[in-house]
């Protein structure tokens, strides 16, 4: 990476995290994946349940093979292969209840607010109340000069790249453009705005130099 580059997210980084710290959220950088995944997996205390989320994010840094293969760490995972549809929402319900949940953010603000969209609702559920710590990170494409450019990036960005890797049937996924659709598979259903952490939430965003997921 350019060397005026990494002085520059660096820059931004520090803003992002003193915001943070304002609105009494925990926030770190990362110039690296390799780091990131370090600082991840220190923050899971021994024998933690942790609950997975979806999030190309932490799926393509391999945080999640790496917790499972933490002694005495039990993933609840509603991703696993063959799980009938029942099964998973069961997980997805005991998801609110882990020690520790680790997911992405659509947005982050240079003002320290997060934004997210969701379908189901587990994942900003579980972000807002139930898990007792939760881990979010976020690349630096995540990054956004303001709430407005924060919500716009959420729904002309994340929503039709990640309706597209979920092979759902929307016009956004077929032509890669918001359409405020009713389409029956429409993953644009619930925005949360995080100005600060809920009350009982503890909340960490990771950032990292380099773009990560959508």
């Amino acid at each position: 990476m350019d060397e005026h580059q990494v002085v520059w997210n660096e820059k931004v980084a520090a803003k992002i995290i003193q915001n943070l710290e304002k609105r009494r959220m925990a926030g770190s950088y990362a110039a690296s994946v390799a780091k990131a995944k370090e600082e991840v997996l220190e923050m899971i205390p021994q024998g933690a349940t942790v609950f997975r989320c979806g999030s190309m994010t932490v799926g393509g840094m391999g945080l999640w093979e790496a917790i499972a293969a933490i002694p005495e760490v039990n993933v609840i995972d509603p991703y696993l292969p063959k799980l009938s549809p029942e099964e998973g929402l069961d997980l997805r319900r005991r998801g609110l209840t882990a020690d520790v949940m680790i997911a992405s953010t659509n947005a982050i603000t240079l003002d320290g607010r997060l934004v997210n969209l969701d379908g189901m609702g587990n994942r900003v559920a579980a972000m807002i109340f139930g898990p007792r710590k939760v881990v979010l990170v976020a690349g630096a494409n995540k990054i956004t000069p303001d709430l407005p450019t924060a919500l716009k990036r959420v729904r002309e960005v994340a929503a039709h790249m990640r309706a597209k890797s979920l092979g759902m049937e929307t016009p956004c996924a077929e032509s890669g453009r918001c359409a405020d659709c009713r389409a029956p598979q429409r993953i644009c259903r619930v925005t949360a705005i995080l100005h600060r952490p809920p009350m009982l939430t503890d909340i960490t965003v990771v950032l990292v130099a380099q773009a990560l997921g959508f």
